[in-house]
């Protein structure tokens, strides 16, 4: 491995020597919003003849909005665009200078806003690029009071299933990122992370379905990043909230900027207080010889969760090149609940043959903190970077389970010999650090260079200590030494990657080459084994983009190679017992899972109307997929294996409609083929399906009244190599209205309006057949009061009134 970092490292200085000779005279400048003073990436720049408006050449802003482009002697317009954006044009004549700086572009949102509250029109609410989607979601309505996993639920493309897992696009293994960032919270799986995020805490969401090199290789279905909210105004500035839902869910929360001339500090603190109840249905139908023929379940729970989140830090600019930032967060939580669980075995007559009533008492606590640093470097006006970072979290999880289970016989007499008590005490502690170092290199004739180098090491220690009192042990509790069990999972990935931008007249394109070499060691204390697993892989990404009639008609082609790498909750090879009948347990063999992603996209804007379609392709080895088996005791056991192959072939469509300046409405549709092969599991384990999604999002702006946001989703049939998750759909609606002269604002918003989200799975094997129903809280109205204070001028407006030697060097 040492190898290939050197060689890696020798071409990366390589290249920040290198520099090319201009042809012709080279054009820069710089594209940002106006009124944040944010750069807008992949801004469209055109140079047009000034008789008829032709274009002549252009080029694409970089990450930070710069551009450069060179172009022969003449009188030209230079047109700015951005979707969302009035586009903004500048003359231009160029001569014998070697270089001309056109300064800085300042576009204005075409959206209508009411004091940064009302939800803002159809170009703003979404954004797309080369490589990835923007929704800007901290104006939506029916997340308020919600925590991040409920906001995700309610965007197009995404989809959560009955184990809070996510998928997007019908994959699953989606990498979750915080401000860019692997995240490393509590909770077993996407959703118990997400939960301890208040929505209100977020600015936007990033989907990356097909990621490029310069993204980590892993997450088979692409990469989510939200982005926390952090001011950047001069001034003390910033908002509280506070909500109450139905049911017993309040929500506070505050966000407070101070910013100066050369550092700005930002904080944030939000609370949370939720009780929320889920009910259960199952019936399952057996040829076991010797055991009853239905097994017939039904159980209610609640659970109460308390979450304190605590983020700040500061971001310091010594001088206009240089840019040191720090952040520190820190999460809190407690929760508790309980859920009854009734197991009713019945004969062929679907009589009673016996009851199982098992209750259960559930605490857990939690404490993470995750700290970072970063530094920029700008060696130039043209772009040329180097950012690196550093950051390091701890996560420690501590939970009881307490178990009584009471025995009835057909008579539904209680047989007290077969009452048994349970104790499984299970802690978990983790470390993640993440080092990163990137380097970009414009260059004057053309083209773009990104490299660098990336460190993820990871270790999770997971605990189980399971005691039971039963007859035999004369009601006292005993160390079951089977269930109890320690295990320890170390990875450790080293990245580095290469990618080179450039464009010629209407064509762009990226290639890249990413390679990781990973290192993995589980240990299992009941057996004392090691499981050692390591692996170097290569992951190419290629990407074209060409403007047909203009800048706004664009078609994309794109490839990349994702991996996704088991992780602790897969492996672990713990019993999970809160279902005696139902077991699941981890499997410390599961071996990555790779996939080819192919996408060929159109994106056409016509006034007030943005149409984007993509085609895409997903074909994956070695498919991390849940299986089930059917013991010869009834007992159900779920676990992870790998199955041969799945492929997903799908056609995405996205469109926007701005009716009027105060209605805008984004329709988007997913249709697609699912087919997974697991014949190598055992026979008859292939299954397909066609499947759709739909989602609708619509803003209606009342001047001087209020402004109302309705959400409806559909997904259709997830295939399952046993069966399929059943269809669910569901609609949201909300509304909010400026008050105390637009300092305030009072929301109302209710999920799941028709209580319809419910999951159903159907499981189909040769020893049995089930349909299990699943219904957590989803209805739930929320009322909320944000108030804002500051309204010291924007940074971007002090930098209007000394910019004005970019604006007339020309």
């Amino acid at each position: 491995m040492k190898s290939y970092l050197g060689l890696f490292i020798s071409f990366f200085l390589f290249f920040l020597s290198v520099d090319t000779v201009a042809q012709n005279v080279r054009l820069k400048g710089r594209v940002v919003d106006r009124d944040t003073g944010d750069p807008l990436e992949f801004a469209n720049i055109a140079l047009l003849s000034p008789r008829d408006s032709a274009l002549v050449t252009g080029g694409t802003a970089e990450l930070d909005g710069n551009f450069s482009f060179t172009a022969v002697a003449g009188e030209y317009i230079v047109r700015a665009g951005f979707i969302g954006y009035e586009q903004g044009y500048k003359n231009v004549t160029i001569g014998d200078k070697a270089e001309i700086n056109l300064g800085r572009f300042r576009l204005v949102s075409t959206a209508e806003a009411l004091d940064e509250v009302v939800v803002e029109g159809v170009t703003s609410m979404f954004e797309s690029d080369i490589d990835k989607r923007s929704y800007n979601v901290e104006n939506s309505i029916v997340a308020e009071g919600a925590t991040a996993s409920e906001l995700l639920g309610t965007l197009p493309s995404i989809q959560m299933d009955d184990e809070g897992g996510i998928t997007m696009r019908g994959s699953g293994n989606i990498l979750i990122y915080i401000n860019g960032r692997p995240s490393n919270l509590s909770g077993d799986d996407a959703e118990s992370i997400l939960a301890q995020f208040p929505a209100s805490s977020i600015k936007s969401v990033e989907l990356i379905t097909n990621p490029s090199s310069r993204y980590d290789a892993s997450g088979v279905g692409g990469i989510i990043n939200i982005i926390l909210k952090k001011d950047q105004r001069l001034g003390v500035n910033g908002q509280a909230n506070v909500s109450v839902g139905t049911r017993d869910k309040y929500n506070a929360g505050i966000n407070i900027n101070y910013g100066g001339e050369k550092i700005n500090y930002f904080g944030s603190y939000n609370y949370q207080d939720r009780t929320l109840f889920r009910e259960s249905e199952a019936l399952r139908s057996t040829n076991i010889p010797g055991a009853s023929p239905f097994l017939d379940q039904d159980g209610y729970g609640e659970n109460r969760d308390r979450n304190h989140f605590m983020r700040a830090g500061f971001d310091y600019t010594p001088s206009e090149n240089s840019t040191f930032s720090f952040y520190g967060q820190a999460n809190v939580r407690e929760r508790s609940g309980f859920n009854e669980l009734n197991q009713r075995s019945q004969n062929a007559a679907r009589q009673l043959d016996s009851l199982y009533v098992r209750n259960e008492n559930d605490h857990r606590s939690s404490f993470n903190i995750e700290t970072g640093l970063s530094f920029t470097h700008d060696f130039d006006t043209l772009g040329q970077q180097v950012f690196t970072s550093l950051s390091y979290s701890r996560d420690e999880r501590d939970q009881t389970e307490l178990f009584d289970q009471l025995f009835y016989n057909s008579f539904m007499e209680e047989v007290p010999q077969n009452f048994l008590s349970q104790t499984n005490i299970r802690p978990q502690v983790s470390d993640l650090y993440i080092y990163q170092l990137d380097y970009i290199k414009p260059f004057q004739g053309g083209g773009n260079l990104e490299a660098g180098l990336k460190g993820t090491f990871g270790v999770w220690d997971r605990g189980q200590e399971f005691f039971q009192a039963d007859e035999d042990s004369n009601f006292q509790p005993i160390r079951n030494d089977t269930i109890s069990d320690n295990f320890t999972f170390r990875e450790d990935v080293y990245a580095a990657y290469t990618a080179y931008r450039n464009r010629t007249g209407k064509l762009g394109y990226q290639v890249g080459l990413r390679g990781e070499y990973t290192e993995t060691i589980g240990y299992q204390t009941n057996t004392d084994q090691e499981f050692i697993n390591n692996y170097f892989n290569l992951f190419p990404s290629a990407y074209i983009n060409y403007n047909l009639a203009g800048p706004e008609e664009e078609l994309r082609v794109n490839y990349s190679r994702r991996i996704s790498r088991p992780n602790i909750w897969g492996l672990a090879p713990f019993y999970r017992v809160s279902d005696l009948l139902n077991i699941g347990i981890g499997n410390p063999n599961l071996q990555p899972e790779l996939t080819d992603s192919y996408e060929l996209g159109y994106q056409n804007s016509w006034g007030n109307y943005l149409f984007t379609g993509t085609v895409y392709h997903r074909y994956s080895t070695n498919v991390q997929t849940r299986v089930i088996a059917l013991l010869d005791n009834n007992v159900a056991v779920q676990t992870r294996e790998n199955a041969a192959s799945r492929s997903n072939t799908g056609l995405e469509l996205i469109n926007q409609f701005e009716f009027t300046n105060w209605w805008d409405m984004m329709i988007s549709a997913d249709l697609f083929y699912s087919e997974i092969r697991g014949e190598n599991i055992e026979a008859g384990f292939t299954n397909s399906n066609f499947s759709w999604t739909l989602n609708l999002i619509s803003n209606i702006n009342i001047p001087n009244f209020a402004s109302i946001q309705i959400q409806g989703d559909y997904r259709g049939p997830i295939v399952l190599p046993q069966g399929e998750i059943e269809p669910l759909y569901g609609l949201n609606i909300g509304a909010k209205k400026n008050i105390l002269n637009d300092r305030a604002t009072i929301s109302l918003n209710v999920s799941d309006v028709f209580n319809t989200r419910v999951f159903r799975i159907t499981t189909e094997d040769a020893r049995f057949d089930q349909r299990r129903v699943f219904n957590r809280e989803t209805r739930i109205g929320t009322l909320t009061f944000t108030y804002r204070f500051g309204g010291f001028r924007d940074r971007s407006e002090r930098e209007r009134d000394s910019d004005y030697d970019e604006e007339s060097e020309f």
